[in-house]
Parts: structure tokens; C-alpha cells; sequence
């Protein structure tokens, strides 16, 4: 009985296939895909093409058998030494060097063995988003380092938990996207990601290295026999990916990418995103209108999938396992129909600080950056400038105004120092003065 080894994160790993009818890949595609990886990558022994391939070594001798079987690989009559003793080499033939230019011809793709998407659906189920149960402490541990009302981790908390869509509005600079960065910090654990996965014929590539944070773990070595894997390694052991995304966001994003030269295609980010978080950040600044972006969104949260298109116009189901977290400086009633916010789960207002909190900010700030505290100065930034704006804080305040407290000393070669002069010097600068300019 072969026990697969338990994660460490609590998620169940894919299993590893011990035969090539397991693999519930064509058998064709799979040869085609090991004589191109032969002869792109000029391997010759059975332990580098496993590796190459990310199968174990019985599989890849299956499918090495079989090319031999077709006269499209031959022993070269070398023995190589390694960890086993003596392997003999193989090599493409004339009709397998043939068959692999022709295979190219029609997908350049090679090196890992994709991931059927059946068999993919079920590995994104044992490691769903929404299996994550998160803590107040983990959550308050993740975001150690903003300074929140608890009122605001009441409702965040219930809200990741159930993995499902949340809205996070109100005005700039408070905080929304370091909010959203400490969400993906608190989930902490470790998912598998497919380098590549097939569906109809295709592949389609999912890691991205860009996305992706590969977790370090120690590599198996096809070669030997007595190290067993722990898991499938055509899978890459990561954190829980985030995409973020701005104002650069446009629906064709969400679309496969068809590369015409390799003939193969890129997962679109919301599928990269698959088992962990998708921000859409600064939503109602992309060239698109916030209710088309979350038009195309529907079928997605309220389904669990989403629906993708081949260049042939076929289309497929793919799973939607991912936490969206939407972030707008915009109220949501000025960019969403009511049928639209039906349809995002949780929303939650992110209000700029009360002035308790803000003097908290501003003297975490400035023990951070080495700059003595004055009560002068904060007295005169409390009852002479927050007056002019309606007392209205913002989180982004006190690192602003500090940095530029300290670029001025800089320049004028004193010591780090806050006075009420040097408020007034760095205040100017976080707000311009409305007026007319005559142009």
C-alpha cells in the first residue's frame, strides 16, 4: 500500500500516479510530449527526461517502452554510471525525430506533463479557499502593523472565512490595499499549483513564477528508488497566490492568451489566482465601467466557475476558487446597479482614522523613521491645520507628512526634527490649493 506522505499545511496533496493509465492523458499526447522534451532539452537518460517531464521514473520508462515499442527511440549502447549503477541511454530514431518535428509543428509546448482538468477540479476541492476557517489572532497577527478598529476586524473576519466576495470602499489612502495584502498574509498555508493542465487536446499553462511563490522544498531524485514523493510534482508546492490588479484591469484579462508560434495558451489571471485572492484594486479607474468588470464576474461567484473559450470558439468550465476582494475609493451606489452589489457578498466600509488612532499612526511612524516626537508641533497640526480640512484623517497622513518633514531637514542639513514651521512646510504639500489658473 503506498501511504502518501500528510502536507504540512493541512491540504491534502495530489497523488502521485503509478501508471500510465492513471495519468488520464492520451497516450499519444503523452509520447509526443517526452520526444519533444528529448529532443528540445538533448536528454538521453530515463532519470533527467522523468524529471524533465515531472513524472515518476516508472511512468516515463512506460512511456519510453512504448516510443521503443514504435521504433521512435533506440538504446544508444551507452552506459551511463548514477545512484542505480549502469542506465543505459536512449535516443530518437530517423522516424522519431520524424514524429517529433511534426508534433512540433502542431504544439511547441514540452517539458511538464499537463494536468487533466478533471483531475485538477478535484485537487482545487481539497484545497478550496473556502475550507480556511481564520482567526481574530491571525488576522490581527497579519495586519500587526496598521493600526484598525476592532469594528473593522469584526466584519473583515466572517468575511474571508467564507471565502467569498467582499467590497471594500471609502476615501483614498486609507488603507484598503494593505487591508487586502494582510488578508493573503493571514491564510498562511501551502496549496499545489499546476505547472500546466490539458483540456480537449490543449495546454494550458498555469504557474507563473510572476504570481506563483514557489515554497522550498527538497527535490526528489527520479533516479533513486528508495526516496518516495509526496506528491504529483507536476504540481509546484506554493504559497496561496495574489494577483493584484489596477487600473490597468481590462476584460480581455480575463480571457485565455493564445500564443499562435507555440500554439498553446496562457490561464488568464483569475484562474492563476485559483486557491487564493484576487484584488481588484482602485476599481472604477480602468478604462472599462466597474459594472461591466463585475457583469463578468457573475457566473463566477455565484457558481463556483468560470467560463473560458478556446481559438476554435469551444467553450469549457473551469473552477472559480478564489477570494475577490474589490477596492474603491467610489461609493458603491455611483458605480454599481443594485443587482450587481447583490451579488458581492460582504461590503465593508474603510473609514479614515478618528484622531485617537491617528496620533497612534503618526508616532508609530515617527519612531519607525528616527524623528522626535514635539508636542508643539502636533498640538499646531491638530488645532490649526486639521481644522481647515474638517478634521478629516486619513491613514496615509502621518508617513506622508513625516517624509516630508525629513527630506527637508536633509536638505537643510539640521537634525531630524518636527516643529510647527516644519508642519506648515509639509502640509503644503499633501494638499494643492484650489484656484483658477489663468491659461
Amino acid at each position: 500500500m503506498n501511504m502518501q506522505a500528510p502536507s504540512t499545511s493541512g491540504v491534502q496533496p495530489p497523488p502521485v500516479p503509478k501508471r500510465i493509465e492513471e495519468m488520464q492523458l492520451s497516450t499519444v499526447m503523452m509520447r509526443d510530449i517526452m520526444l519533444k522534451t528529448m529532443f528540445r532539452k538533448n536528454l538521453d537518460m530515463v532519470g533527467d527526461v522523468a524529471r524533465a517531464v515531472c513524472l515518476p521514473r516508472a511512468v516515463t520508462q512506460e512511456l519510453i517502452d512504448i516510443a521503443r515499442s514504435q521504433n521512435l527511440l533506440e538504446a544508444t549502447g551507452t552506459l551511463h554510471a548514477n545512484a542505480n549503477g549502469n542506465e543505459m541511454g536512449f535516443q530518437l530514431t530517423d522516424a522519431g525525430k520524424a514524429r517529433t518535428l511534426d508534433a512540433l509543428s502542431q504544439s511547441e509546448y514540452f517539458g511538464p506533463m499537463p494536468v487533466p482538468l478533471e483531475v485538477y477540479r478535484e485537487q482545487v476541492k481539497r484545497q478550496s479557499i473556502r475550507n480556511i476557517q481564520i482567526t481574530r489572532k491571525q488576522l490581527t497577527d497579519a495586519m500587526g502593523h496598521l493600526v484598525l478598529p476592532d469594528s473593522l476586524l469584526d466584519n473583515l473576519g466572517p468575511a474571508v472565512s467564507a471565502g467569498r466576495s467582499i467590497l471594500m470602499y471609502g476615501p483614498p489612502g486609507n488603507g484598503k490595499s494593505s487591508i487586502s495584502n494582510g488578508i493573503r498574509d493571514a491564510m498562511g498555508d501551502k496549496i499545489y499549483v499546476p505547472r500546466a493542465i490539458e483540456y480537449a487536446g490543449q495546454v494550458i499553462t498555469v504557474y507563473d513564477p510572476i504570481v506563483h511563490s514557489a515554497a522550498e522544498t527538497e527535490e526528489d531524485d527520479p533516479n533513486s528508488l528508495r526516496v518516495r514523493r509526496s506528491y504529483d510534482t507536476r504540481y509546484v508546492k506554493c504559497e496561496r497566490p495574489t494577483v493584484i490588479t489596477g487600473g490597468e484591469l481590462s476584460l480581455d484579462m480575463l480571457d485565455l492568451v493564445y500564443n499562435p508560434t507555440a500554439r498553446t495558451y496562457q490561464a488568464p489571471l483569475q484562474l492563476k489566482s485559483t486557491g487564493g485572492i484576487f484584488i481588484v484594486d482602485d476599481l472604477g479607474r480602468q478604462a472599462e465601467p466597474p459594472q461591466a468588470l463585475v457583469n463578468r464576474w457573475i457566473v463566477p461567484l455565484e457558481e463556483n466557475k468560470d467560463i473560458l473559450a478556446l481559438q476554435s470558439g469551444e467553450k469549457f468550465e473551469v473552477p472559480f476558487d478564489t477570494l475577490v476582494i474589490f477596492s474603491t475609493n467610489f461609493h458603491p451606489n455611483e458605480i454599481f446597479d443594485q443587482a450587481a452589489l447583490r451579488r458581492i457578498f460582504y461590503k465593508i466600509k474603510i473609514d479614515g482614522p478618528n484622531q485617537e488612532n491617528f496620533l497612534k499612526i503618526f508616532a508609530m511612524v515617527a519612531k519607525k523613521k528616527g524623528i522626535p516626537l514635539s508636542e508643539p508641533a502636533l498640538v499646531h497640526l491638530l488645532k490649526k491645520k486639521y481644522p481647515t480640512i474638517n478634521n478629516i484623517y486619513a491613514n496615509y497622513q502621518p508617513i506622508f507628512l513625516i517624509d516630508q518633514m525629513i527630506s527637508i531637514c536633509n536638505f537643510e542639513g539640521i537634525p531630524y526634527q518636527m516643529t510647527p514651521e516644519l508642519i506648515d512646510r509639509a502640509w503644503g504639500n499633501m494638499f494643492v490649493k484650489d484656484e483658477h489658473i489663468v491659461k
